[in-house]
């Protein structure tokens, strides 16, 4: 029997119909694989995830060496001048940690070319006797230090309430980490830009993240920043250089 043709027309128009919804469904599938890389991606750009991601892959190697791995100054450098970015969206009360720390870091990332590690800055101090010389590497690694714990105590503070305000973060974690080492002017200086700290909510806007996201992100650098502050201390105590400076 001939095949009826209207009966081949409904199934051929069923069969281009059934092709046509596949692709578009194909395409909107490939549209929506795109956009959620895209947002992936987004999400990753921000200060926060450029920091923790550059201090995971140091603890990683520090942790997976030891103490006696040679750490070099160039990633160790690259690593802290994503912190800088963190001091700018501060404030003003965080201006003098922003021009000390960052001049202290473009220091000792100048200092990579002839010097090349950490080790090799302070063993050229101690010879040269210059370790607490104002200007010395050593002393500019020892600030740059002071500036990483910093960041890691305000962000310790930061997250342990919801209540805990940005100015009693930033207060408690200076008065901590770089407060006992500062003149008092510089204290008297600090105490008063308190106050022109952005809130919670204004920080997070320029970061460019919510709660959740600054959370783990805040965290992933505590955690990952704690091997290298511990691996800076040894490189002192261990040549017999205090840490009370």
């Amino acid at each position: 029997m001939a095949p009826n043709f209207h009966s081949l027309f409904s199934r051929r128009e069923r069969q281009n119909t059934a092709e046509k919804t596949r692709g578009r469904v194909s395409s909107s599938r490939v549209s929506m694989d795109e956009e959620e890389a895209f947002d992936d991606a987004n999400t990753e750009l921000t200060p926060l995830s450029a920091m923790a991601d550059a201090f995971e892959e140091l603890s990683a190697v520090v942790k997976s060496k030891g103490f006696n791995y040679d750490l070099r100054l160039e990633p160790f450098c690259n690593a802290c001048s994503h912190v800088s970015v963190l001091f700018g969206c501060l404030g003003i009360a965080f201006k003098f940690a922003e021009f000390e720390y960052v001049s202290k870091v473009n220091d000792l990332a100048e200092a990579s070319r002839r010097h090349g590690t950490l080790n090799n800055v302070l063993d050229f101090d101690i010879t040269n006797d210059s370790v607490k010389t104002q200007g010395s590497l050593t002393r500019n690694l020892r600030r740059v230090r002071q500036g990483l714990d910093l960041i890691r105590a305000l962000f310790q503070n930061f997250l342990s309430s919801e209540d805990f305000s940005l100015k009693e973060a930033a207060s408690a974690a200076y008065v901590k980490t770089c407060g006992p080492y500062h003149t008092w002017a510089v204290r008297t200086a600090v105490s008063a830009g308190m106050c022109a700290l952005p809130t919670r909510e204004q920080l997070l806007l320029r970061l460019n993240e919510t709660d959740e996201s600054a959370e783990k992100k805040m965290r992933r650098y505590i955690n990952a920043s704690l091997p290298i502050l511990e691996y800076i201390d040894k490189l002192f105590t261990s040549r017999n250089i205090s840490l009370d400076w």
